[in-house]
């Protein structure tokens, strides 16, 4: 409603309007005064404010004038009376998802919105989904779109009798007013709307006073491109280039911009320099128009009012009336049209903006209304040629062009009648192609299309989808009217047909190459745009009997009347085989042809629904039909296709290659080759069968040489000859066996739709898409697939890739035809081929047997004869004789082939028709003609076909050549009518086995002793292997189980612990590390080399990458401290919010070797195209030579320190290193550093490992070096190459995981080693758990080769980093365990994950035991303690920091608390004495099993990274049992050294832990995160998966149709993007929702995926229905979505708009691609397999 802020002023001048003599007058004098103050204003207002002023000036006036009182008080009082309407009538957007029921829809243009559709019945049917175009609307409510459910449950009225009309009558007064009202607004509307740059303004809206004030307008065309706009505009206008670049989107969005305001010179000075500079860059120059300052402010106005017509009018049905009424009033001065015809005349000049609204207001107003809609489209079908015109030489899309309202139109089944008889809708469409296309028509009035406009003929062919809406229904009841005008509107079509009738012929080219390729596309285009019309129209007629008969009398008369390829000879006689055959002469190959017969093939079309009607019966003169003429054009037709193939036209070209195979496909077969089939089948019924004969060998070319008279030796000649011979006989294989068509049998459409398919699965099984694009579509796109598949196929459901396919069942196989004319010869090839592999293997021969045809209908049943007649026994025993004679190059295997066919075909007729009569009523006498015909010289078809069955070049026809010989047998049986002989009988009884049984029994020997020479090989074989095993057994110990390359082997089980108690990590009781000797194979030099410490470093190709997998804030990335400042990577937080993981394809190089291919790699890659969008050289990245996996670095594979562990040496350590001694002991040593640290500040930064250890180790504590007593050892030394390869994977992790540039000498270098190993530890025990597998048991030998690499890479940077930067790490990490040791930034237990500290400490404990000049490391003994006592106190604090941020405790369970609850109760007691909170009525059970299930992932990843480092075996239980299985707890606590009960630990240490917990709890943090006041991560940590997706996924869609664009409010096209990460939705390739990163624009997905994924994301395209991959700005690929339809096929893009589902294997694999950290070798392999020839801006997504 209208702003109300000054009621008063409204109602006051709407009552000076409505008492003045002149309403208009005053109303227009208000427009003038009031419209160029607020929208001309030198000032530029704010929208909000423009806004505000126009409802409060111009709209709210208005409004009180519509309703004659306040318009809140009369809008109140109309929504009493007023009733809501039944159509929906909502307008599609560009883009916006809109559904069709398959079931339901008259027709496929039916359409709902996404709300109706989820509200209405039709969503359990087959519906289909697609994007709308735009400009269309919603169907809801329209009884005549729908057989059932025509309504939602929202627009349903509730009851029959309001589902006519939906009434709601205005008062008289009210709408009288609104008539005045609206029709001088229209009126306003209308003159502004269709305004030319010359035009003057009228008296009424003159001002007063002309300022000099006007707008230089440009407009929006398709001709020039966003850049050159934008170029245009900076020379032109002078703005920069953002100003230009915005001017350019607002035109393109809306049409048109106003680019400069000044005085008439200054516009007209811009206007000549756009004009001109665009002119220069392209050859047309932009349209630009001068408008005053007055005429903009109305047109901008009148813009607003279209809006407010359209909230105006769905207020009541009355206002609706009343506009329709004002729109289309005839004019009061007749020469000018009603408004509404108007505005429609003037689309294509008026700007997109304008367009918009008048299109949205028609739909609002009279497509809402029957009888206004059926006027309206009067007036549209009255003016259709201009618009149509128009629309021709508009440069916009049809989705905005007037043109586009045909369809809401003429697909209303009793609108389109009324418009045949009123207005004879069909000649008019028909009328206006021809005139639009008459500039192609030749001197005989036929089209020819050389140099055509092809942009102006796709405008021209849209135009026939109108000609299809009118045709969609055909009339149950016909009226005289309707019958004149349809057969008037046929005639006018048949006289299009005439021009394309004979069009574009082709001569054959001699000699010389044709040239210049002639055009041929454009003939096609029409072909196929009126395959369906054609149809549709042959429909109609079948309706009608008059209507068929005079359409068939029509059609032929037209035929007779076109003069094209006419006859230059006069008849002459043919004799063959005392047959005497009367005709033209006529060549082929020496006259012009042409393929295009629409006129013919139409007459075959009508002939055969005649027949089928029984209205042939009442045909004039059926004699006067002259079959001979009839079938002499298709007959060519055929000819030209078969000459084709023998490859006797090759100098014409491929236009006519191209035109030949159009011919015969799918796309338009229906209308032209199988009618010309039709067309030969009914002569054929008409004519004496030898003439017929005769007559296509004459066409052919090959009479004179079946007669005899023409010999060559030209092999040429002879090729052509034998391949129009295979040609001939396939024409007639089909003329006599194609009887799948309704009429010519009794078959239906089911039945031709079935063969259809059984024959395309005969060539292989096929998807559901495959075959549905093999099928032929109707009017509808409907191809009766899904009514026929279940019974002939079974379906094979897809499995993780792939897609379903359906086989064929066995029991159709009897169906299969070889020479099936829909077959193209590939397809031939192939389907031969599969069926004789499958009967092979049934053991069966490989006989293809022509199938039982369906009988001829009766008016066709002459066509038999063809194969019994005199001339086909000459044509088959002259082929027949030519292998006989052994004249080789005189005839081919195929063309024996069909002849064999023909045979069978012929037996089978015969054989059928004796079973179904008594001999003496079967004329059909071929077997008593093959026998006797040529007997008496012993060349009988008969004694030939047993000739030739010995043959050895026709070993392959041996199989069908005697079960010709069978059926030879069988027929003369059935003849004579006596009982066979025993021979005979099992001939004819069991014809395959009594023939075959010897060649089986040869077969099968054969077979026999085949397999047994095989298996005598693989005996040799496998000794010979076993030989070499044994005698190489070094070498085999160590290979690869599975045998891949490279891939280092599992631990051999031989030297496992026999005892289970020593299967501890660390403590006095730590297991052995067994020696492993490790021999590995270079994957690039091929060389075997032994994995040793001081021998050339061997690596592992590995990748790393920033990873948000295990995050427990999502979306909340912290930004790198650069300067030092901060925690991380020191301490990791709880939240993991992003993490460093490494992973590796495990295959294993040389390090000199992989250096050697880097280099070659990045020399190579430069030079490739977009080379950078697979591989980033400058981070390093390259592909792995084996796998192609991305890497990005290689980690150096050091072996395991083999160890025996001193165990009497343990003991006795054991009693004097306790956990109290030993932290006095660290205490010491650590004081000891930290009194150096603040005389020298440490130094971390500078330089080398000796100047930041002198002094360190001075006089300190009095045991300051105490800790050296419990055992120490000499560093591991390495090889120069293993320790180049350390730093320089050290670097690319620091690199990569900081965003920081390469530094080794960084002292967050060792630092972030540890990080990756911990987070990449954490990422496996993720998977694992989530898998639900063994710890150990179930890793890949790639997974278990590069974490134990991992470890030990990161257990090597104390041994290359600055010893005293290493050891103020250390200080730093145990600080969080050891108060006393804390600094002041030392986070507290609640603000660190225990795990990275834990591998953190580890690492650097050995650190300490440096001295001043001597490299020492703990021994063997001290480690086992250190590792112990550290791994203890982390496991409290773990379990305290646990303890501290549960609150959801599980019930306690009944029965008596055993030791273990009774621990915990007590530990759980002292904690809350520290805090303070405690929760009554808590028992020891609930506080143990939260506390146990919090920890165990930490437990399972301390299992993980201590046997990597140790290489300690594992128990057998952590092995095989799956790590949620009973019995893993207790498993890991005694591999790491672990009370069963946890909870003794705190009992075990009393003393050391009571204090320990009171500071632990004392910290401020804690207190502040127990008050609520800070948010904590509970445990164990919520475990990320991809979000839930919808199991239909137009829930998915309906979610898109109501996404709202946060940064945009225009209804422009928007790409609804789902991250499948966090589930937010996004507004994806759309210019709203750039954002800078980095100082860089990029779209809304790059920016969503740097915050949520560290740069990589997963999102769903919702519309285009495919995911994408993202690992950077400028790396991305698709995915196929994990969605199928029943058929097991995705959909990318909604193609098929087939139902989807969720594929629940396939989102797991997505799942696992994702947490496995794939992402980037995804992309990579993906980008590696496609060649981009234009990089995709991935950026921008």
């Amino acid at each position: 409603m209208a702003d109300t802020e000054k009621p008063s002023d409204g109602l006051q001048l709407s009552q000076e309007w409505l008492e003045a003599a002149d309403y208009r007058a005053e109303l227009l004098q208000h427009l003038k005064d009031q419209v160029p103050q607020i929208f001309c204003l030198k000032k530029d207002l704010s929208p909000q404010e423009e806004e505000e002023l126009m409802q409060r000036r111009l709209l709210h006036p208005l409004e009180c004038f519509l309703f004659g009182e306040d318009p809140q008080d009369g809008l109140e009082k109309l929504k009493q009376g007023s009733t809501s309407s039944q159509l929906c009538g909502r307008v599609f957007k560009e883009g916006e998802t809109v559904y069709s029921c398959r079931d339901c829809a008259i027709d496929p243009t039916c359409v709902l919105c996404m709300d109706c559709f989820q509200d209405s019945v039709h969503k359990s049917h087959r519906y289909k989904m697609h994007a709308s175009s735009g400009g269309g609307f919603c169907d809801c409510g329209d009884v005549e779109a729908w057989k059932i459910g025509p309504c939602c449950s929202k627009h349903d009225p509730g009851s029959a009798a309001a589902m006519v009309t939906d009434e709601s009558v205005l008062e008289p007064e009210l709408y009288e007013r609104a008539e005045k009202l609206f029709r001088v607004l229209l009126r306003y509307v209308t003159d502004f709307l269709v305004w030319e740059e010359n035009f003057e303004l009228s008296a009424e809206l003159q001002p007063r006073i002309k300022d000099n004030a006007y707008y230089c307008v440009l407009y929006n065309d398709e001709h020039h491109s966003y850049d050159q706009v934008i170029y245009t505009l900076q020379r032109s206008v002078n703005c920069d280039q953002i100003e230009a670049q915005t001017h350019t989107t607002l035109i393109d969005k809306e049409g048109r911009r106003a680019v400069k305001r000044g005085t008439l010179r200054s516009c007209q000075q811009a206007k000549d320099l756009i004009r001109s500079s665009s002119e220069h860059i392209s050859l047309q120059p932009l349209r630009v128009e001068i408008l005053h300052a007055t005429v903009m402010a109305h047109q901008t106005f009148a813009l607003r009012l279209g809006n407010w017509f359209q909230k105006v009018i769905g207020y009541s049905v009355g206002f609706r009336l009343a506009f329709c009424q004002v729109a289309l009033e005839p004019n009061a001065d007749t020469d000018r049209p009603c408004l509404i015809s108007r505005l429609m005349l003037h689309d294509a000049q008026m700007y997109k903006g304008a367009r918009k609204i008048v299109h949205e207001l028609i739909f609002c107003s009279m497509l809402m209304d029957s009888e206004f809609k059926r006027l309206f489209a009067v007036e549209f079908t009255k003016y259709y040629k201009q618009l149509q015109k128009d629309f021709i030489s508009d440069d916009h899309e049809r989705s905005i062009s007037i043109t586009a309202l045909s369809v809401q139109i003429f697909t209303v089944p009793t609108l389109a009648r009324q418009l045949i008889e009123e207005c004879n809708v069909i000649k008019v469409i028909v009328d206006t192609v021809l005139e639009l296309l008459r500039e192609h028509l030749d001197d005989n009035n036929r089209f020819f299309f050389l140099g055509y406009n092809s942009d102006k003929f796709t405008r021209i062919q849209v135009i026939f989808h109108d000609l299809r809406y009118i045709l969609i229904s055909k009339p149950s009841v016909w009226t005289e009217e309707m019958r004149g005008q349809f057969l008037a509107g046929f005639r006018i079509f048949l006289g299009f047909l005439k021009c394309m009738q004979g069009m574009e012929e082709v001569k054959r080219q001699l000699g010389q190459h044709i040239a210049v390729e002639p055009e041929w596309e454009a003939g096609f285009t029409l072909q196929i745009q009126l395959r369906h019309i054609l149809a549709m129209f042959q429909d109609w007629c079948s309706s009608d009997e008059e209507i068929m008969l005079q359409a068939f009398k029509d059609c032929h008369a037209a035929l007779i009347e076109c003069n094209n390829q006419p006859f230059h000879k006069e008849p002459k006689d043919f004799y063959m085989c005392k047959h005497i055959l009367r005709a033209r002469p006529y060549k082929v190959s020496q006259e012009p042809v042409s393929i295009h017969l629409p006129i013919s093939r139409l007459l075959a079309g009508l002939y055969v629904v005649m027949w089928k009607t029984g209205a042939i019966e009442r045909l004039d003169n059926p004699e006067r039909y002259d079959f001979v003429e009839l079938a002499e054009l298709p007959l060519r037709c055929v000819v030209l296709a078969a000459q084709v193939t023998a490859e006797m036209w090759r100098r014409n070209g491929l236009s006519l290659v191209s035109q030949v195979y159009y011919y015969q496909d799918v796309k338009c077969r229906d209308e032209m080759y199988d009618k010309d089939i039709i067309m030969l089948q009914i002569s054929a019924s008409k004519m004496d069968p030898n003439h017929f004969l005769m007559l296509i060998l004459l066409r052919f070319e090959l009479f004179e040489y079946f007669n005899g008279c023409r010999v060559s030796k030209d092999q040429d000649e002879l090729t052509q000859w034998n391949r129009l011979t295979e040609e001939m006989l396939f024409l007639l294989i089909a003329i006599f066996g194609e009887r799948y068509v309704p009429g010519i049998s009794q078959v239906t459409r089911e039945e031709v739709t079935m063969r259809e398919v059984i024959h395309l699965l005969c060539i292989e099984p096929m998807a559901h898409s495959t075959l549905v694009k093999s099928l032929p579509e109707n009017e509808n796109h409907e191809t009766g697939l899904e009514g026929v598949i279940a019974k002939v196929a079974t379906f094979r459901k897809p499995g993780v890739s792939g897609h379903g396919l359906y086989e064929l069942k066995k029991e159709r196989l009897i169906d299969f035809n070889p020479f099936f004319y829909h077959y193209s010869r590939s397809q031939r090839s192939k389907a031969e081929e599969s069926q004789k592999k499958r009967r092979s293997q049934e053991g069966n021969d490989k006989a293809l047997r022509p199938p039982v045809p369906p009988a001829f209908s009766p008016s066709f049943s002459r066509i038999v004869n063809l194969l019994c007649c005199d001339v086909i026994i000459h044509i088959l025993r002259h082929i027949l004789q030519r292998p006989v004679d052994d004249r080789s190059t005189h005839w081919t295997e195929a063309m024996i082939q069909r002849a064999l066919h023909l045979i069978g075909q012929a037996l089978v007729e015969e054989k059928i028709q004796l079973e179904n009569s008594s001999v003496e009523e079967v004329t059909f006498d071929f077997s008593l003609k093959a026998r006797a015909v040529g007997s008496e010289n012993g060349k009988s078809l008969f004694l030939l076909l047993s000739k030739i069955k010995s043959l050895p070049s026709l070993e392959a026809q041996k199989d069908l050549i005697k079960w010709l010989l069978q059926m030879f047998e069988i027929v003369k049986c059935l003849r004579e009518k006596s009982s066979p002989s025993v021979s005979v009988c099992m001939d004819t009884t069991r014809p395959e086995e009594s023939i075959q049984d010897k060649e089986k029994a040869e077969r099968k020997r054969k077979a026999e002793a085949a397999k047994l020479h095989r298996q005598k090989i693989m005996a040799q074989m496998s000794a010979m292997q076993k030989n070499f095993i044994e005698s190489n057994k070094m070498l085999y110990d160590n290979m690869p189980d599975t045998g891949t390359q490279g891939e280092p082997v599992r631990p051999s089980e031989s030297s496992a612990m026999e005892q289970k108690e020593l299967c501890i990590a660390f403590g006095p009781l730590r297991g052995p590390s067994p020696a492993e000797r490790e021999v590995l194979t270079c994957i690039l030099c091929q060389e075997e080399q032994e994995v040793l410490p001081l021998a050339p470093a061997m690596v592992l190709t590995a990748c790393v990458q920033r990873s948000t997998v295990l995050t427990q804030c999502r979306g909340r990335i912290p930004a790198n401290a650069a300067d030092g400042t901060g925690t991380y990577p020191l301490f990791m937080p709880p939240d993991l919010a992003v993490g460093t993981h490494t992973g590796s394809c495990g295959h294993v190089m040389h390090a000199t070797c992989w250096q050697k291919y880097f280099e070659a790699v990045q020399n190579t890659t430069r030079n490739r195209l977009h080379a950078e969008l697979i591989v980033d050289l400058e981070n390093g990245e390259y592909l792995c030579p084996l796998c192609k996996s991305l890497c990005n670095t290689v980690v150096p594979l050091i072996p395991l320190e083999p160890l025996t562990f001193n165990y009497e040496n343990a003991e006795i350590i054991g009693q004097h290193l306790t956990l109290p001694r030993w932290i006095q002991v660290l205490a010491a040593r650590i004081k000891g550093l930290k009194s150096v640290m603040q005389d020298n500040e440490f130094n971390p930064d500078g330089g080398s490992s000796s100047s930041g250890t002198t002094g360190l180790f001075g006089d300190g504590q009095p045991d300051f070096r105490s800790i050296l007593a419990y055992g120490v050892q000499e560093p591991r030394k390495f090889s120069d190459g293993i320790a180049e390869m350390l730093v320089v994977c050290a670097t690319t992790v620091h690199r990569v995981g900081l965003k920081t540039a390469p530094n080794e000498l960084c002292p967050r270098v060792p630092l972030m080693a540890w990080n990756t190993c911990a987070f990449t530890i954490q990422a496996i025990e993720n998977i694992l758990q989530e898998e639900d597998k063994p710890l150990f048991g179930s890793l890949q030998n790639r997974q278990i080769a590069g974490l134990k690499a991992i470890v030990q890479f990161a257990a090597s940077q104390r041994l290359k980093s600055s010893q005293g930067v290493i050891q103020r790490h250390f200080a730093d990490m145990i600080g969080v365990l050891l108060p006393v040791l804390s600094r002041k930034n030392t986070p507290s237990i609640l603000d660190v994950d225990f795990f990275h500290l834990l591998v953190g400490l580890v690492l650097s404990m050995p650190s300490l035991y440096q001295e001043e000049g001597i490299d020492l490391q703990p021994s063997a003994v001290s480690s086992a303690f250190n590792n112990m006592y550290i791994f203890h106190l982390v496991t409290m604090a773990h379990i305290l920091q646990v303890l501290l941020t549960s609150s959801d405790f599980p019930a306690a369970g009944d029965g008596e608390e055993s030791e273990e609850a009774r621990s915990a109760a007590d530990l759980y007691t002292a904690v809350s004495q520290h805090t303070g909170r405690l929760v009554p009525d808590l028992s020891g059970g609930s506080v143990a099993q939260r506390i146990k299930a919090g920890i165990e992932p930490f437990l399972r990843c301390a299992a993980l990274f201590f046997n990597c480092l140790t290489g300690v075996h594992t128990p057998e239980e952590l092995l095989n049992a799956s790590v949620t299985s009973p019995g893993q707890v207790e498993a890991m606590c005694g591999y790491l050294a672990l009370p069963l009960n946890i909870f003794q630990l705190f009992q075990d240490y009393r003393d050391v832990v009571s204090p320990l917990l009171q500071r632990w709890c004392g910290s401020p943090s804690i207190t502040k995160a127990l008050q609520g006041k800070t948010q904590t991560v509970r445990y164990p940590r919520i475990r990320n998966r991809l979000i839930e997706l919808p199991e239909d996924y137009s829930s998915l869609l309906n979610k898109a149709s109501h996404f709202q664009c946060p940064k945009s409010t225009i209804d422009e096209r928007k790409h609804p993007t789902l991250c499948l990460v966090c589930g937010a939705m996004l507004c994806s390739q759309s210019s709203c929702c750039l954002s800078q990163l980095d100082g860089e624009d990029v779209g809304a997905c790059t920016a969503h995926a740097a915050m949520c994924g560290a740069g990589v994301g997963m999102f769903l395209r919702i519309r285009e229905c495919e995911i994408v991959l993202m690992a950077s700005r400028t790396r991305g690929s698709t995915y196929p979505a994990p969605y199928l339809d029943d058929y097991g096929e995705t959909d990318p893009h909604l193609g098929r708009g087939n139902p989807l589902h969720l594929c629940t294997e396939r989102y797991r694999k997505l799942n696992q691609l994702w947490q496995q950290h794939c992402i980037l070798e995804e992309i990579a392999r993906s980008l590696e397999v496609v060649n981009v020839m234009f990089a995709f801006e991935w950026q921008l997504v």
